[in-house]
């Protein structure tokens, strides 16, 4: 067939088209994106409808071949994901999750690939061959679960960050085991602490170095950008960010996608995260959606016929022995038990650092190819099935969370009669205020805060502060939520809002709720998601600091007050005409 001169053209057609339609279906039917990539790729790929295109030549136009275009993509797609994620974090809240990176993640992978390494060794295999197929499963998908919990908005949940710390540690540890993996296969197959332990150190001064480059050049130079205000040229550094940082990363023996985290991490905690966000959501979504729709490919329906019965008892077994370590873990670090269910159920499939050790492993002779085609497609078949088990481990977790939130289990316990109460959910320090606030003018009012030692610290001094996830409908109903009189969303993770806001949209859309935002852009999200007031840190800290210059400067008390208080108005009635247009829109 005659060939476009631009390389993979009739790929980029189709794909583009397949997404104009693919995209409004899915979410006018809230259909799962990640699963209706999946199930388009499996259509349109090689397996489907590509198996009669030598016979059918029109349909060539209707399906993918496969191919470097289209993985090559789909891997700057992750790459975008990876880059995003890391604009939500910050270094401070990194380093905050030390225990659950190096603590509950290193212990995943050890746990995880010791016993799959076990079964694998009773099944016959040789103990390196079944070291690294206990290795290449303990991988989860990075792309696929961030993708899950970010269409839910559960990043900032204590399951999302949990998850996420596992997922993090994985990715750290695709270098060490491909050393693993480069050592075993050459000749005498000495030295493999030796090695690993030089990997690790070309690792940590690879990210040494691009933190130092990220901090005296690339800041700077988005600085200078914006300056220019120049949307082009901005647009150009983000991606040169993102892709020459990823790039870095990978001559360093690191993954492209840790590279695209760190650069994400290096601009979250400049003034320019928001506009780069926007930037990059058209690329990363629809590149993601390829990567998915990659993932479908691979899947063949007649391998999976030749033999339904081996598959499904690995598929399950695989899910089973992962959800129960991973689970395990996540209680033993503090997770509650039906947020640990689902982080299990969660982080059960194979991942897709598993196919680069796979490659590795058969360039190095540790694998024969029959062995690698039936662990490629066990891997791909569960990332097919994650968002089941992810929808599986999210219906489970709500049971048992409200089993144990029982009133027999006296974990909340309000004063008989309550009614017209406030419920704030979040008990930092804007909570505690205004809890002080409430209790000065004899108003009624119950917290909740999703960190055990903060609800038990003030539980224990006789305060209605109890424990939960504020976008867990059930925990939000133990709390009055029938007869309450507002509710307030105090919380400083703009993802845990905009999930506890949706789960109170959907059962109690009348109940005025008021949310604390974390700058203009947090607060028009609040707003199109349905909060009744949002009160922005910024603005308020700028209007108050307005007011005292104005008072300063001489101005009467009265004409400060009407000045700040238009200013007000003016800001909230912008917001409230940007969410009608992209409503219209």
């Amino acid at each position: 067939m005659h060939e476009s001169g631009i390389p993979h053209l009739r790929e980029a057609l189709l794909f583009l088209a397949l997404a104009g339609i693919l995209i409004p279906l899915l979410q006018r039917f809230r259909i799962s994106n990640v699963l209706g990539f999946l199930v388009v790729g499996l259509v349109v790929g090689p397996f489907g409808l590509g198996r009669f295109a030598a016979d059918l030549p029109w349909l060539s136009w209707l399906s993918f071949s496969g191919g470097p275009g289209v993985a090559a993509l789909a891997e700057i797609g992750v790459m975008f994901l990876m880059f995003s994620i890391g604009l939500e974090l910050s270094t401070e809240r990194l380093w905050a999750m030390r225990r659950w990176v190096f603590g509950a993640g290193t212990l995943q992978i050890v746990v995880t690939a010791v016993v799959v390494g076990l079964i694998a060794a009773r099944f016959g295999h040789a103990a390196d061959t079944a070291l690294l197929i206990g290795l290449i499963l303990a991988f989860s998908s990075t792309a696929v679960v961030m993708q899950l919990l970010s269409s839910r908005h559960e990043l900032g949940t204590p399951t999302g960050r949990s998850v996420f710390s596992i997922l993090l540690m994985q990715d750290l540890a695709v270098v060490p085991v491909l050393i693993l993996v480069g050592t075993l296969g050459s000749p005498g197959g000495g030295g493999v602490t030796l090695s690993v332990a030089i990997a690790l150190l070309k690792a940590a001064a690879a990210i040494a170095f691009i933190y130092l480059l990220g901090r005296r050049v690339i800041r700077p130079l988005f600085r200078w950008f914006a300056a220019s205000r120049q949307a082009d040229t901005f647009m150009a550094l983000t991606l040169l960010s993102s892709l020459g940082i990823a790039s870095l990363t990978f001559a360093a023996g690191l993954s492209m996608a840790l590279g695209a985290f760190l650069a994400g991490l290096l601009l979250a905690e400049t003034e320019f995260r928001h506009e780069v966000e926007v930037t990059i959501e058209p690329f990363r979504g629809l590149l993601m959606g390829l990567f998915f729709m990659s993932v479908g490919m691979g899947i063949d329906p007649a391998a999976i016929l030749r033999s339904p019965g081996w598959l499904l008892a690995a598929l399950v077994g695989l899910f089973a022995l992962k959800s129960l370590v991973v689970a395990a873990l996540a209680r033993a670090f503090g997770l509650a038990t039906g947020r640990s269910v689902e982080a299990g159920l969660l982080l059960g499939q194979g991942g897709e650092f598993a196919f680069i050790v796979i490659g590795a492993a058969l360039a190095s002779k540790l694998l024969d190819a029959q062995l690698a085609a039936s662990l490629m497609l066990l891997i791909g078949l569960s990332l097919f099935v994650t968002p089941l088990f992810a929808a599986l481990g999210r219906a489970l977790g709500e049971q048992i969370e409200r089993a144990r939130t029982t009133p027999a289990a006296g974990e909340i316990e309000l004063p008989r009669g309550l009614e017209g109460h406030v419920v704030i959910a979040g008990y930092g320090r804007v909570g505690q205020l205004m809890s002080g606030l409430l209790d000065a003018q004899g108003i009624a009012w119950v917290a909740i805060d999703d960190r055990p030692a903060t609800a038990a610290r003030f539980h224990s001094k006789g305060l209605p502060v109890f424990v939960g996830d504020a976008g867990r409908a059930e925990l939000l109903r133990r709390l009055g939520m029938e007869s309450a009189r507002v509710v307030v969303l105090t919380m400083d993770q703009p993802a845990a809002a905009l999930h506890a806001l949706a789960a109170l949209r959907q059962e109690w859309p009348a109940l005025p709720v008021l949310a604390r935002a974390r700058d203009e852009v947090h607060a028009a999200e609040l707003r199109r998601a349905g909060a009744s007031v949002v009160v922005p840190e910024t603005l308020e800290s700028a209007l108050q600091l307005g007011a005292r210059v104005l008072d300063t400067a001489g101005l009467p008390e009265e004409a400060v007050a009407r000045l700040v208080e238009l200013e007000r108005g003016r800001r909230q009635a912008s917001w409230s005409a940007g969410g009608a247009r992209r409503e219209a829109d």
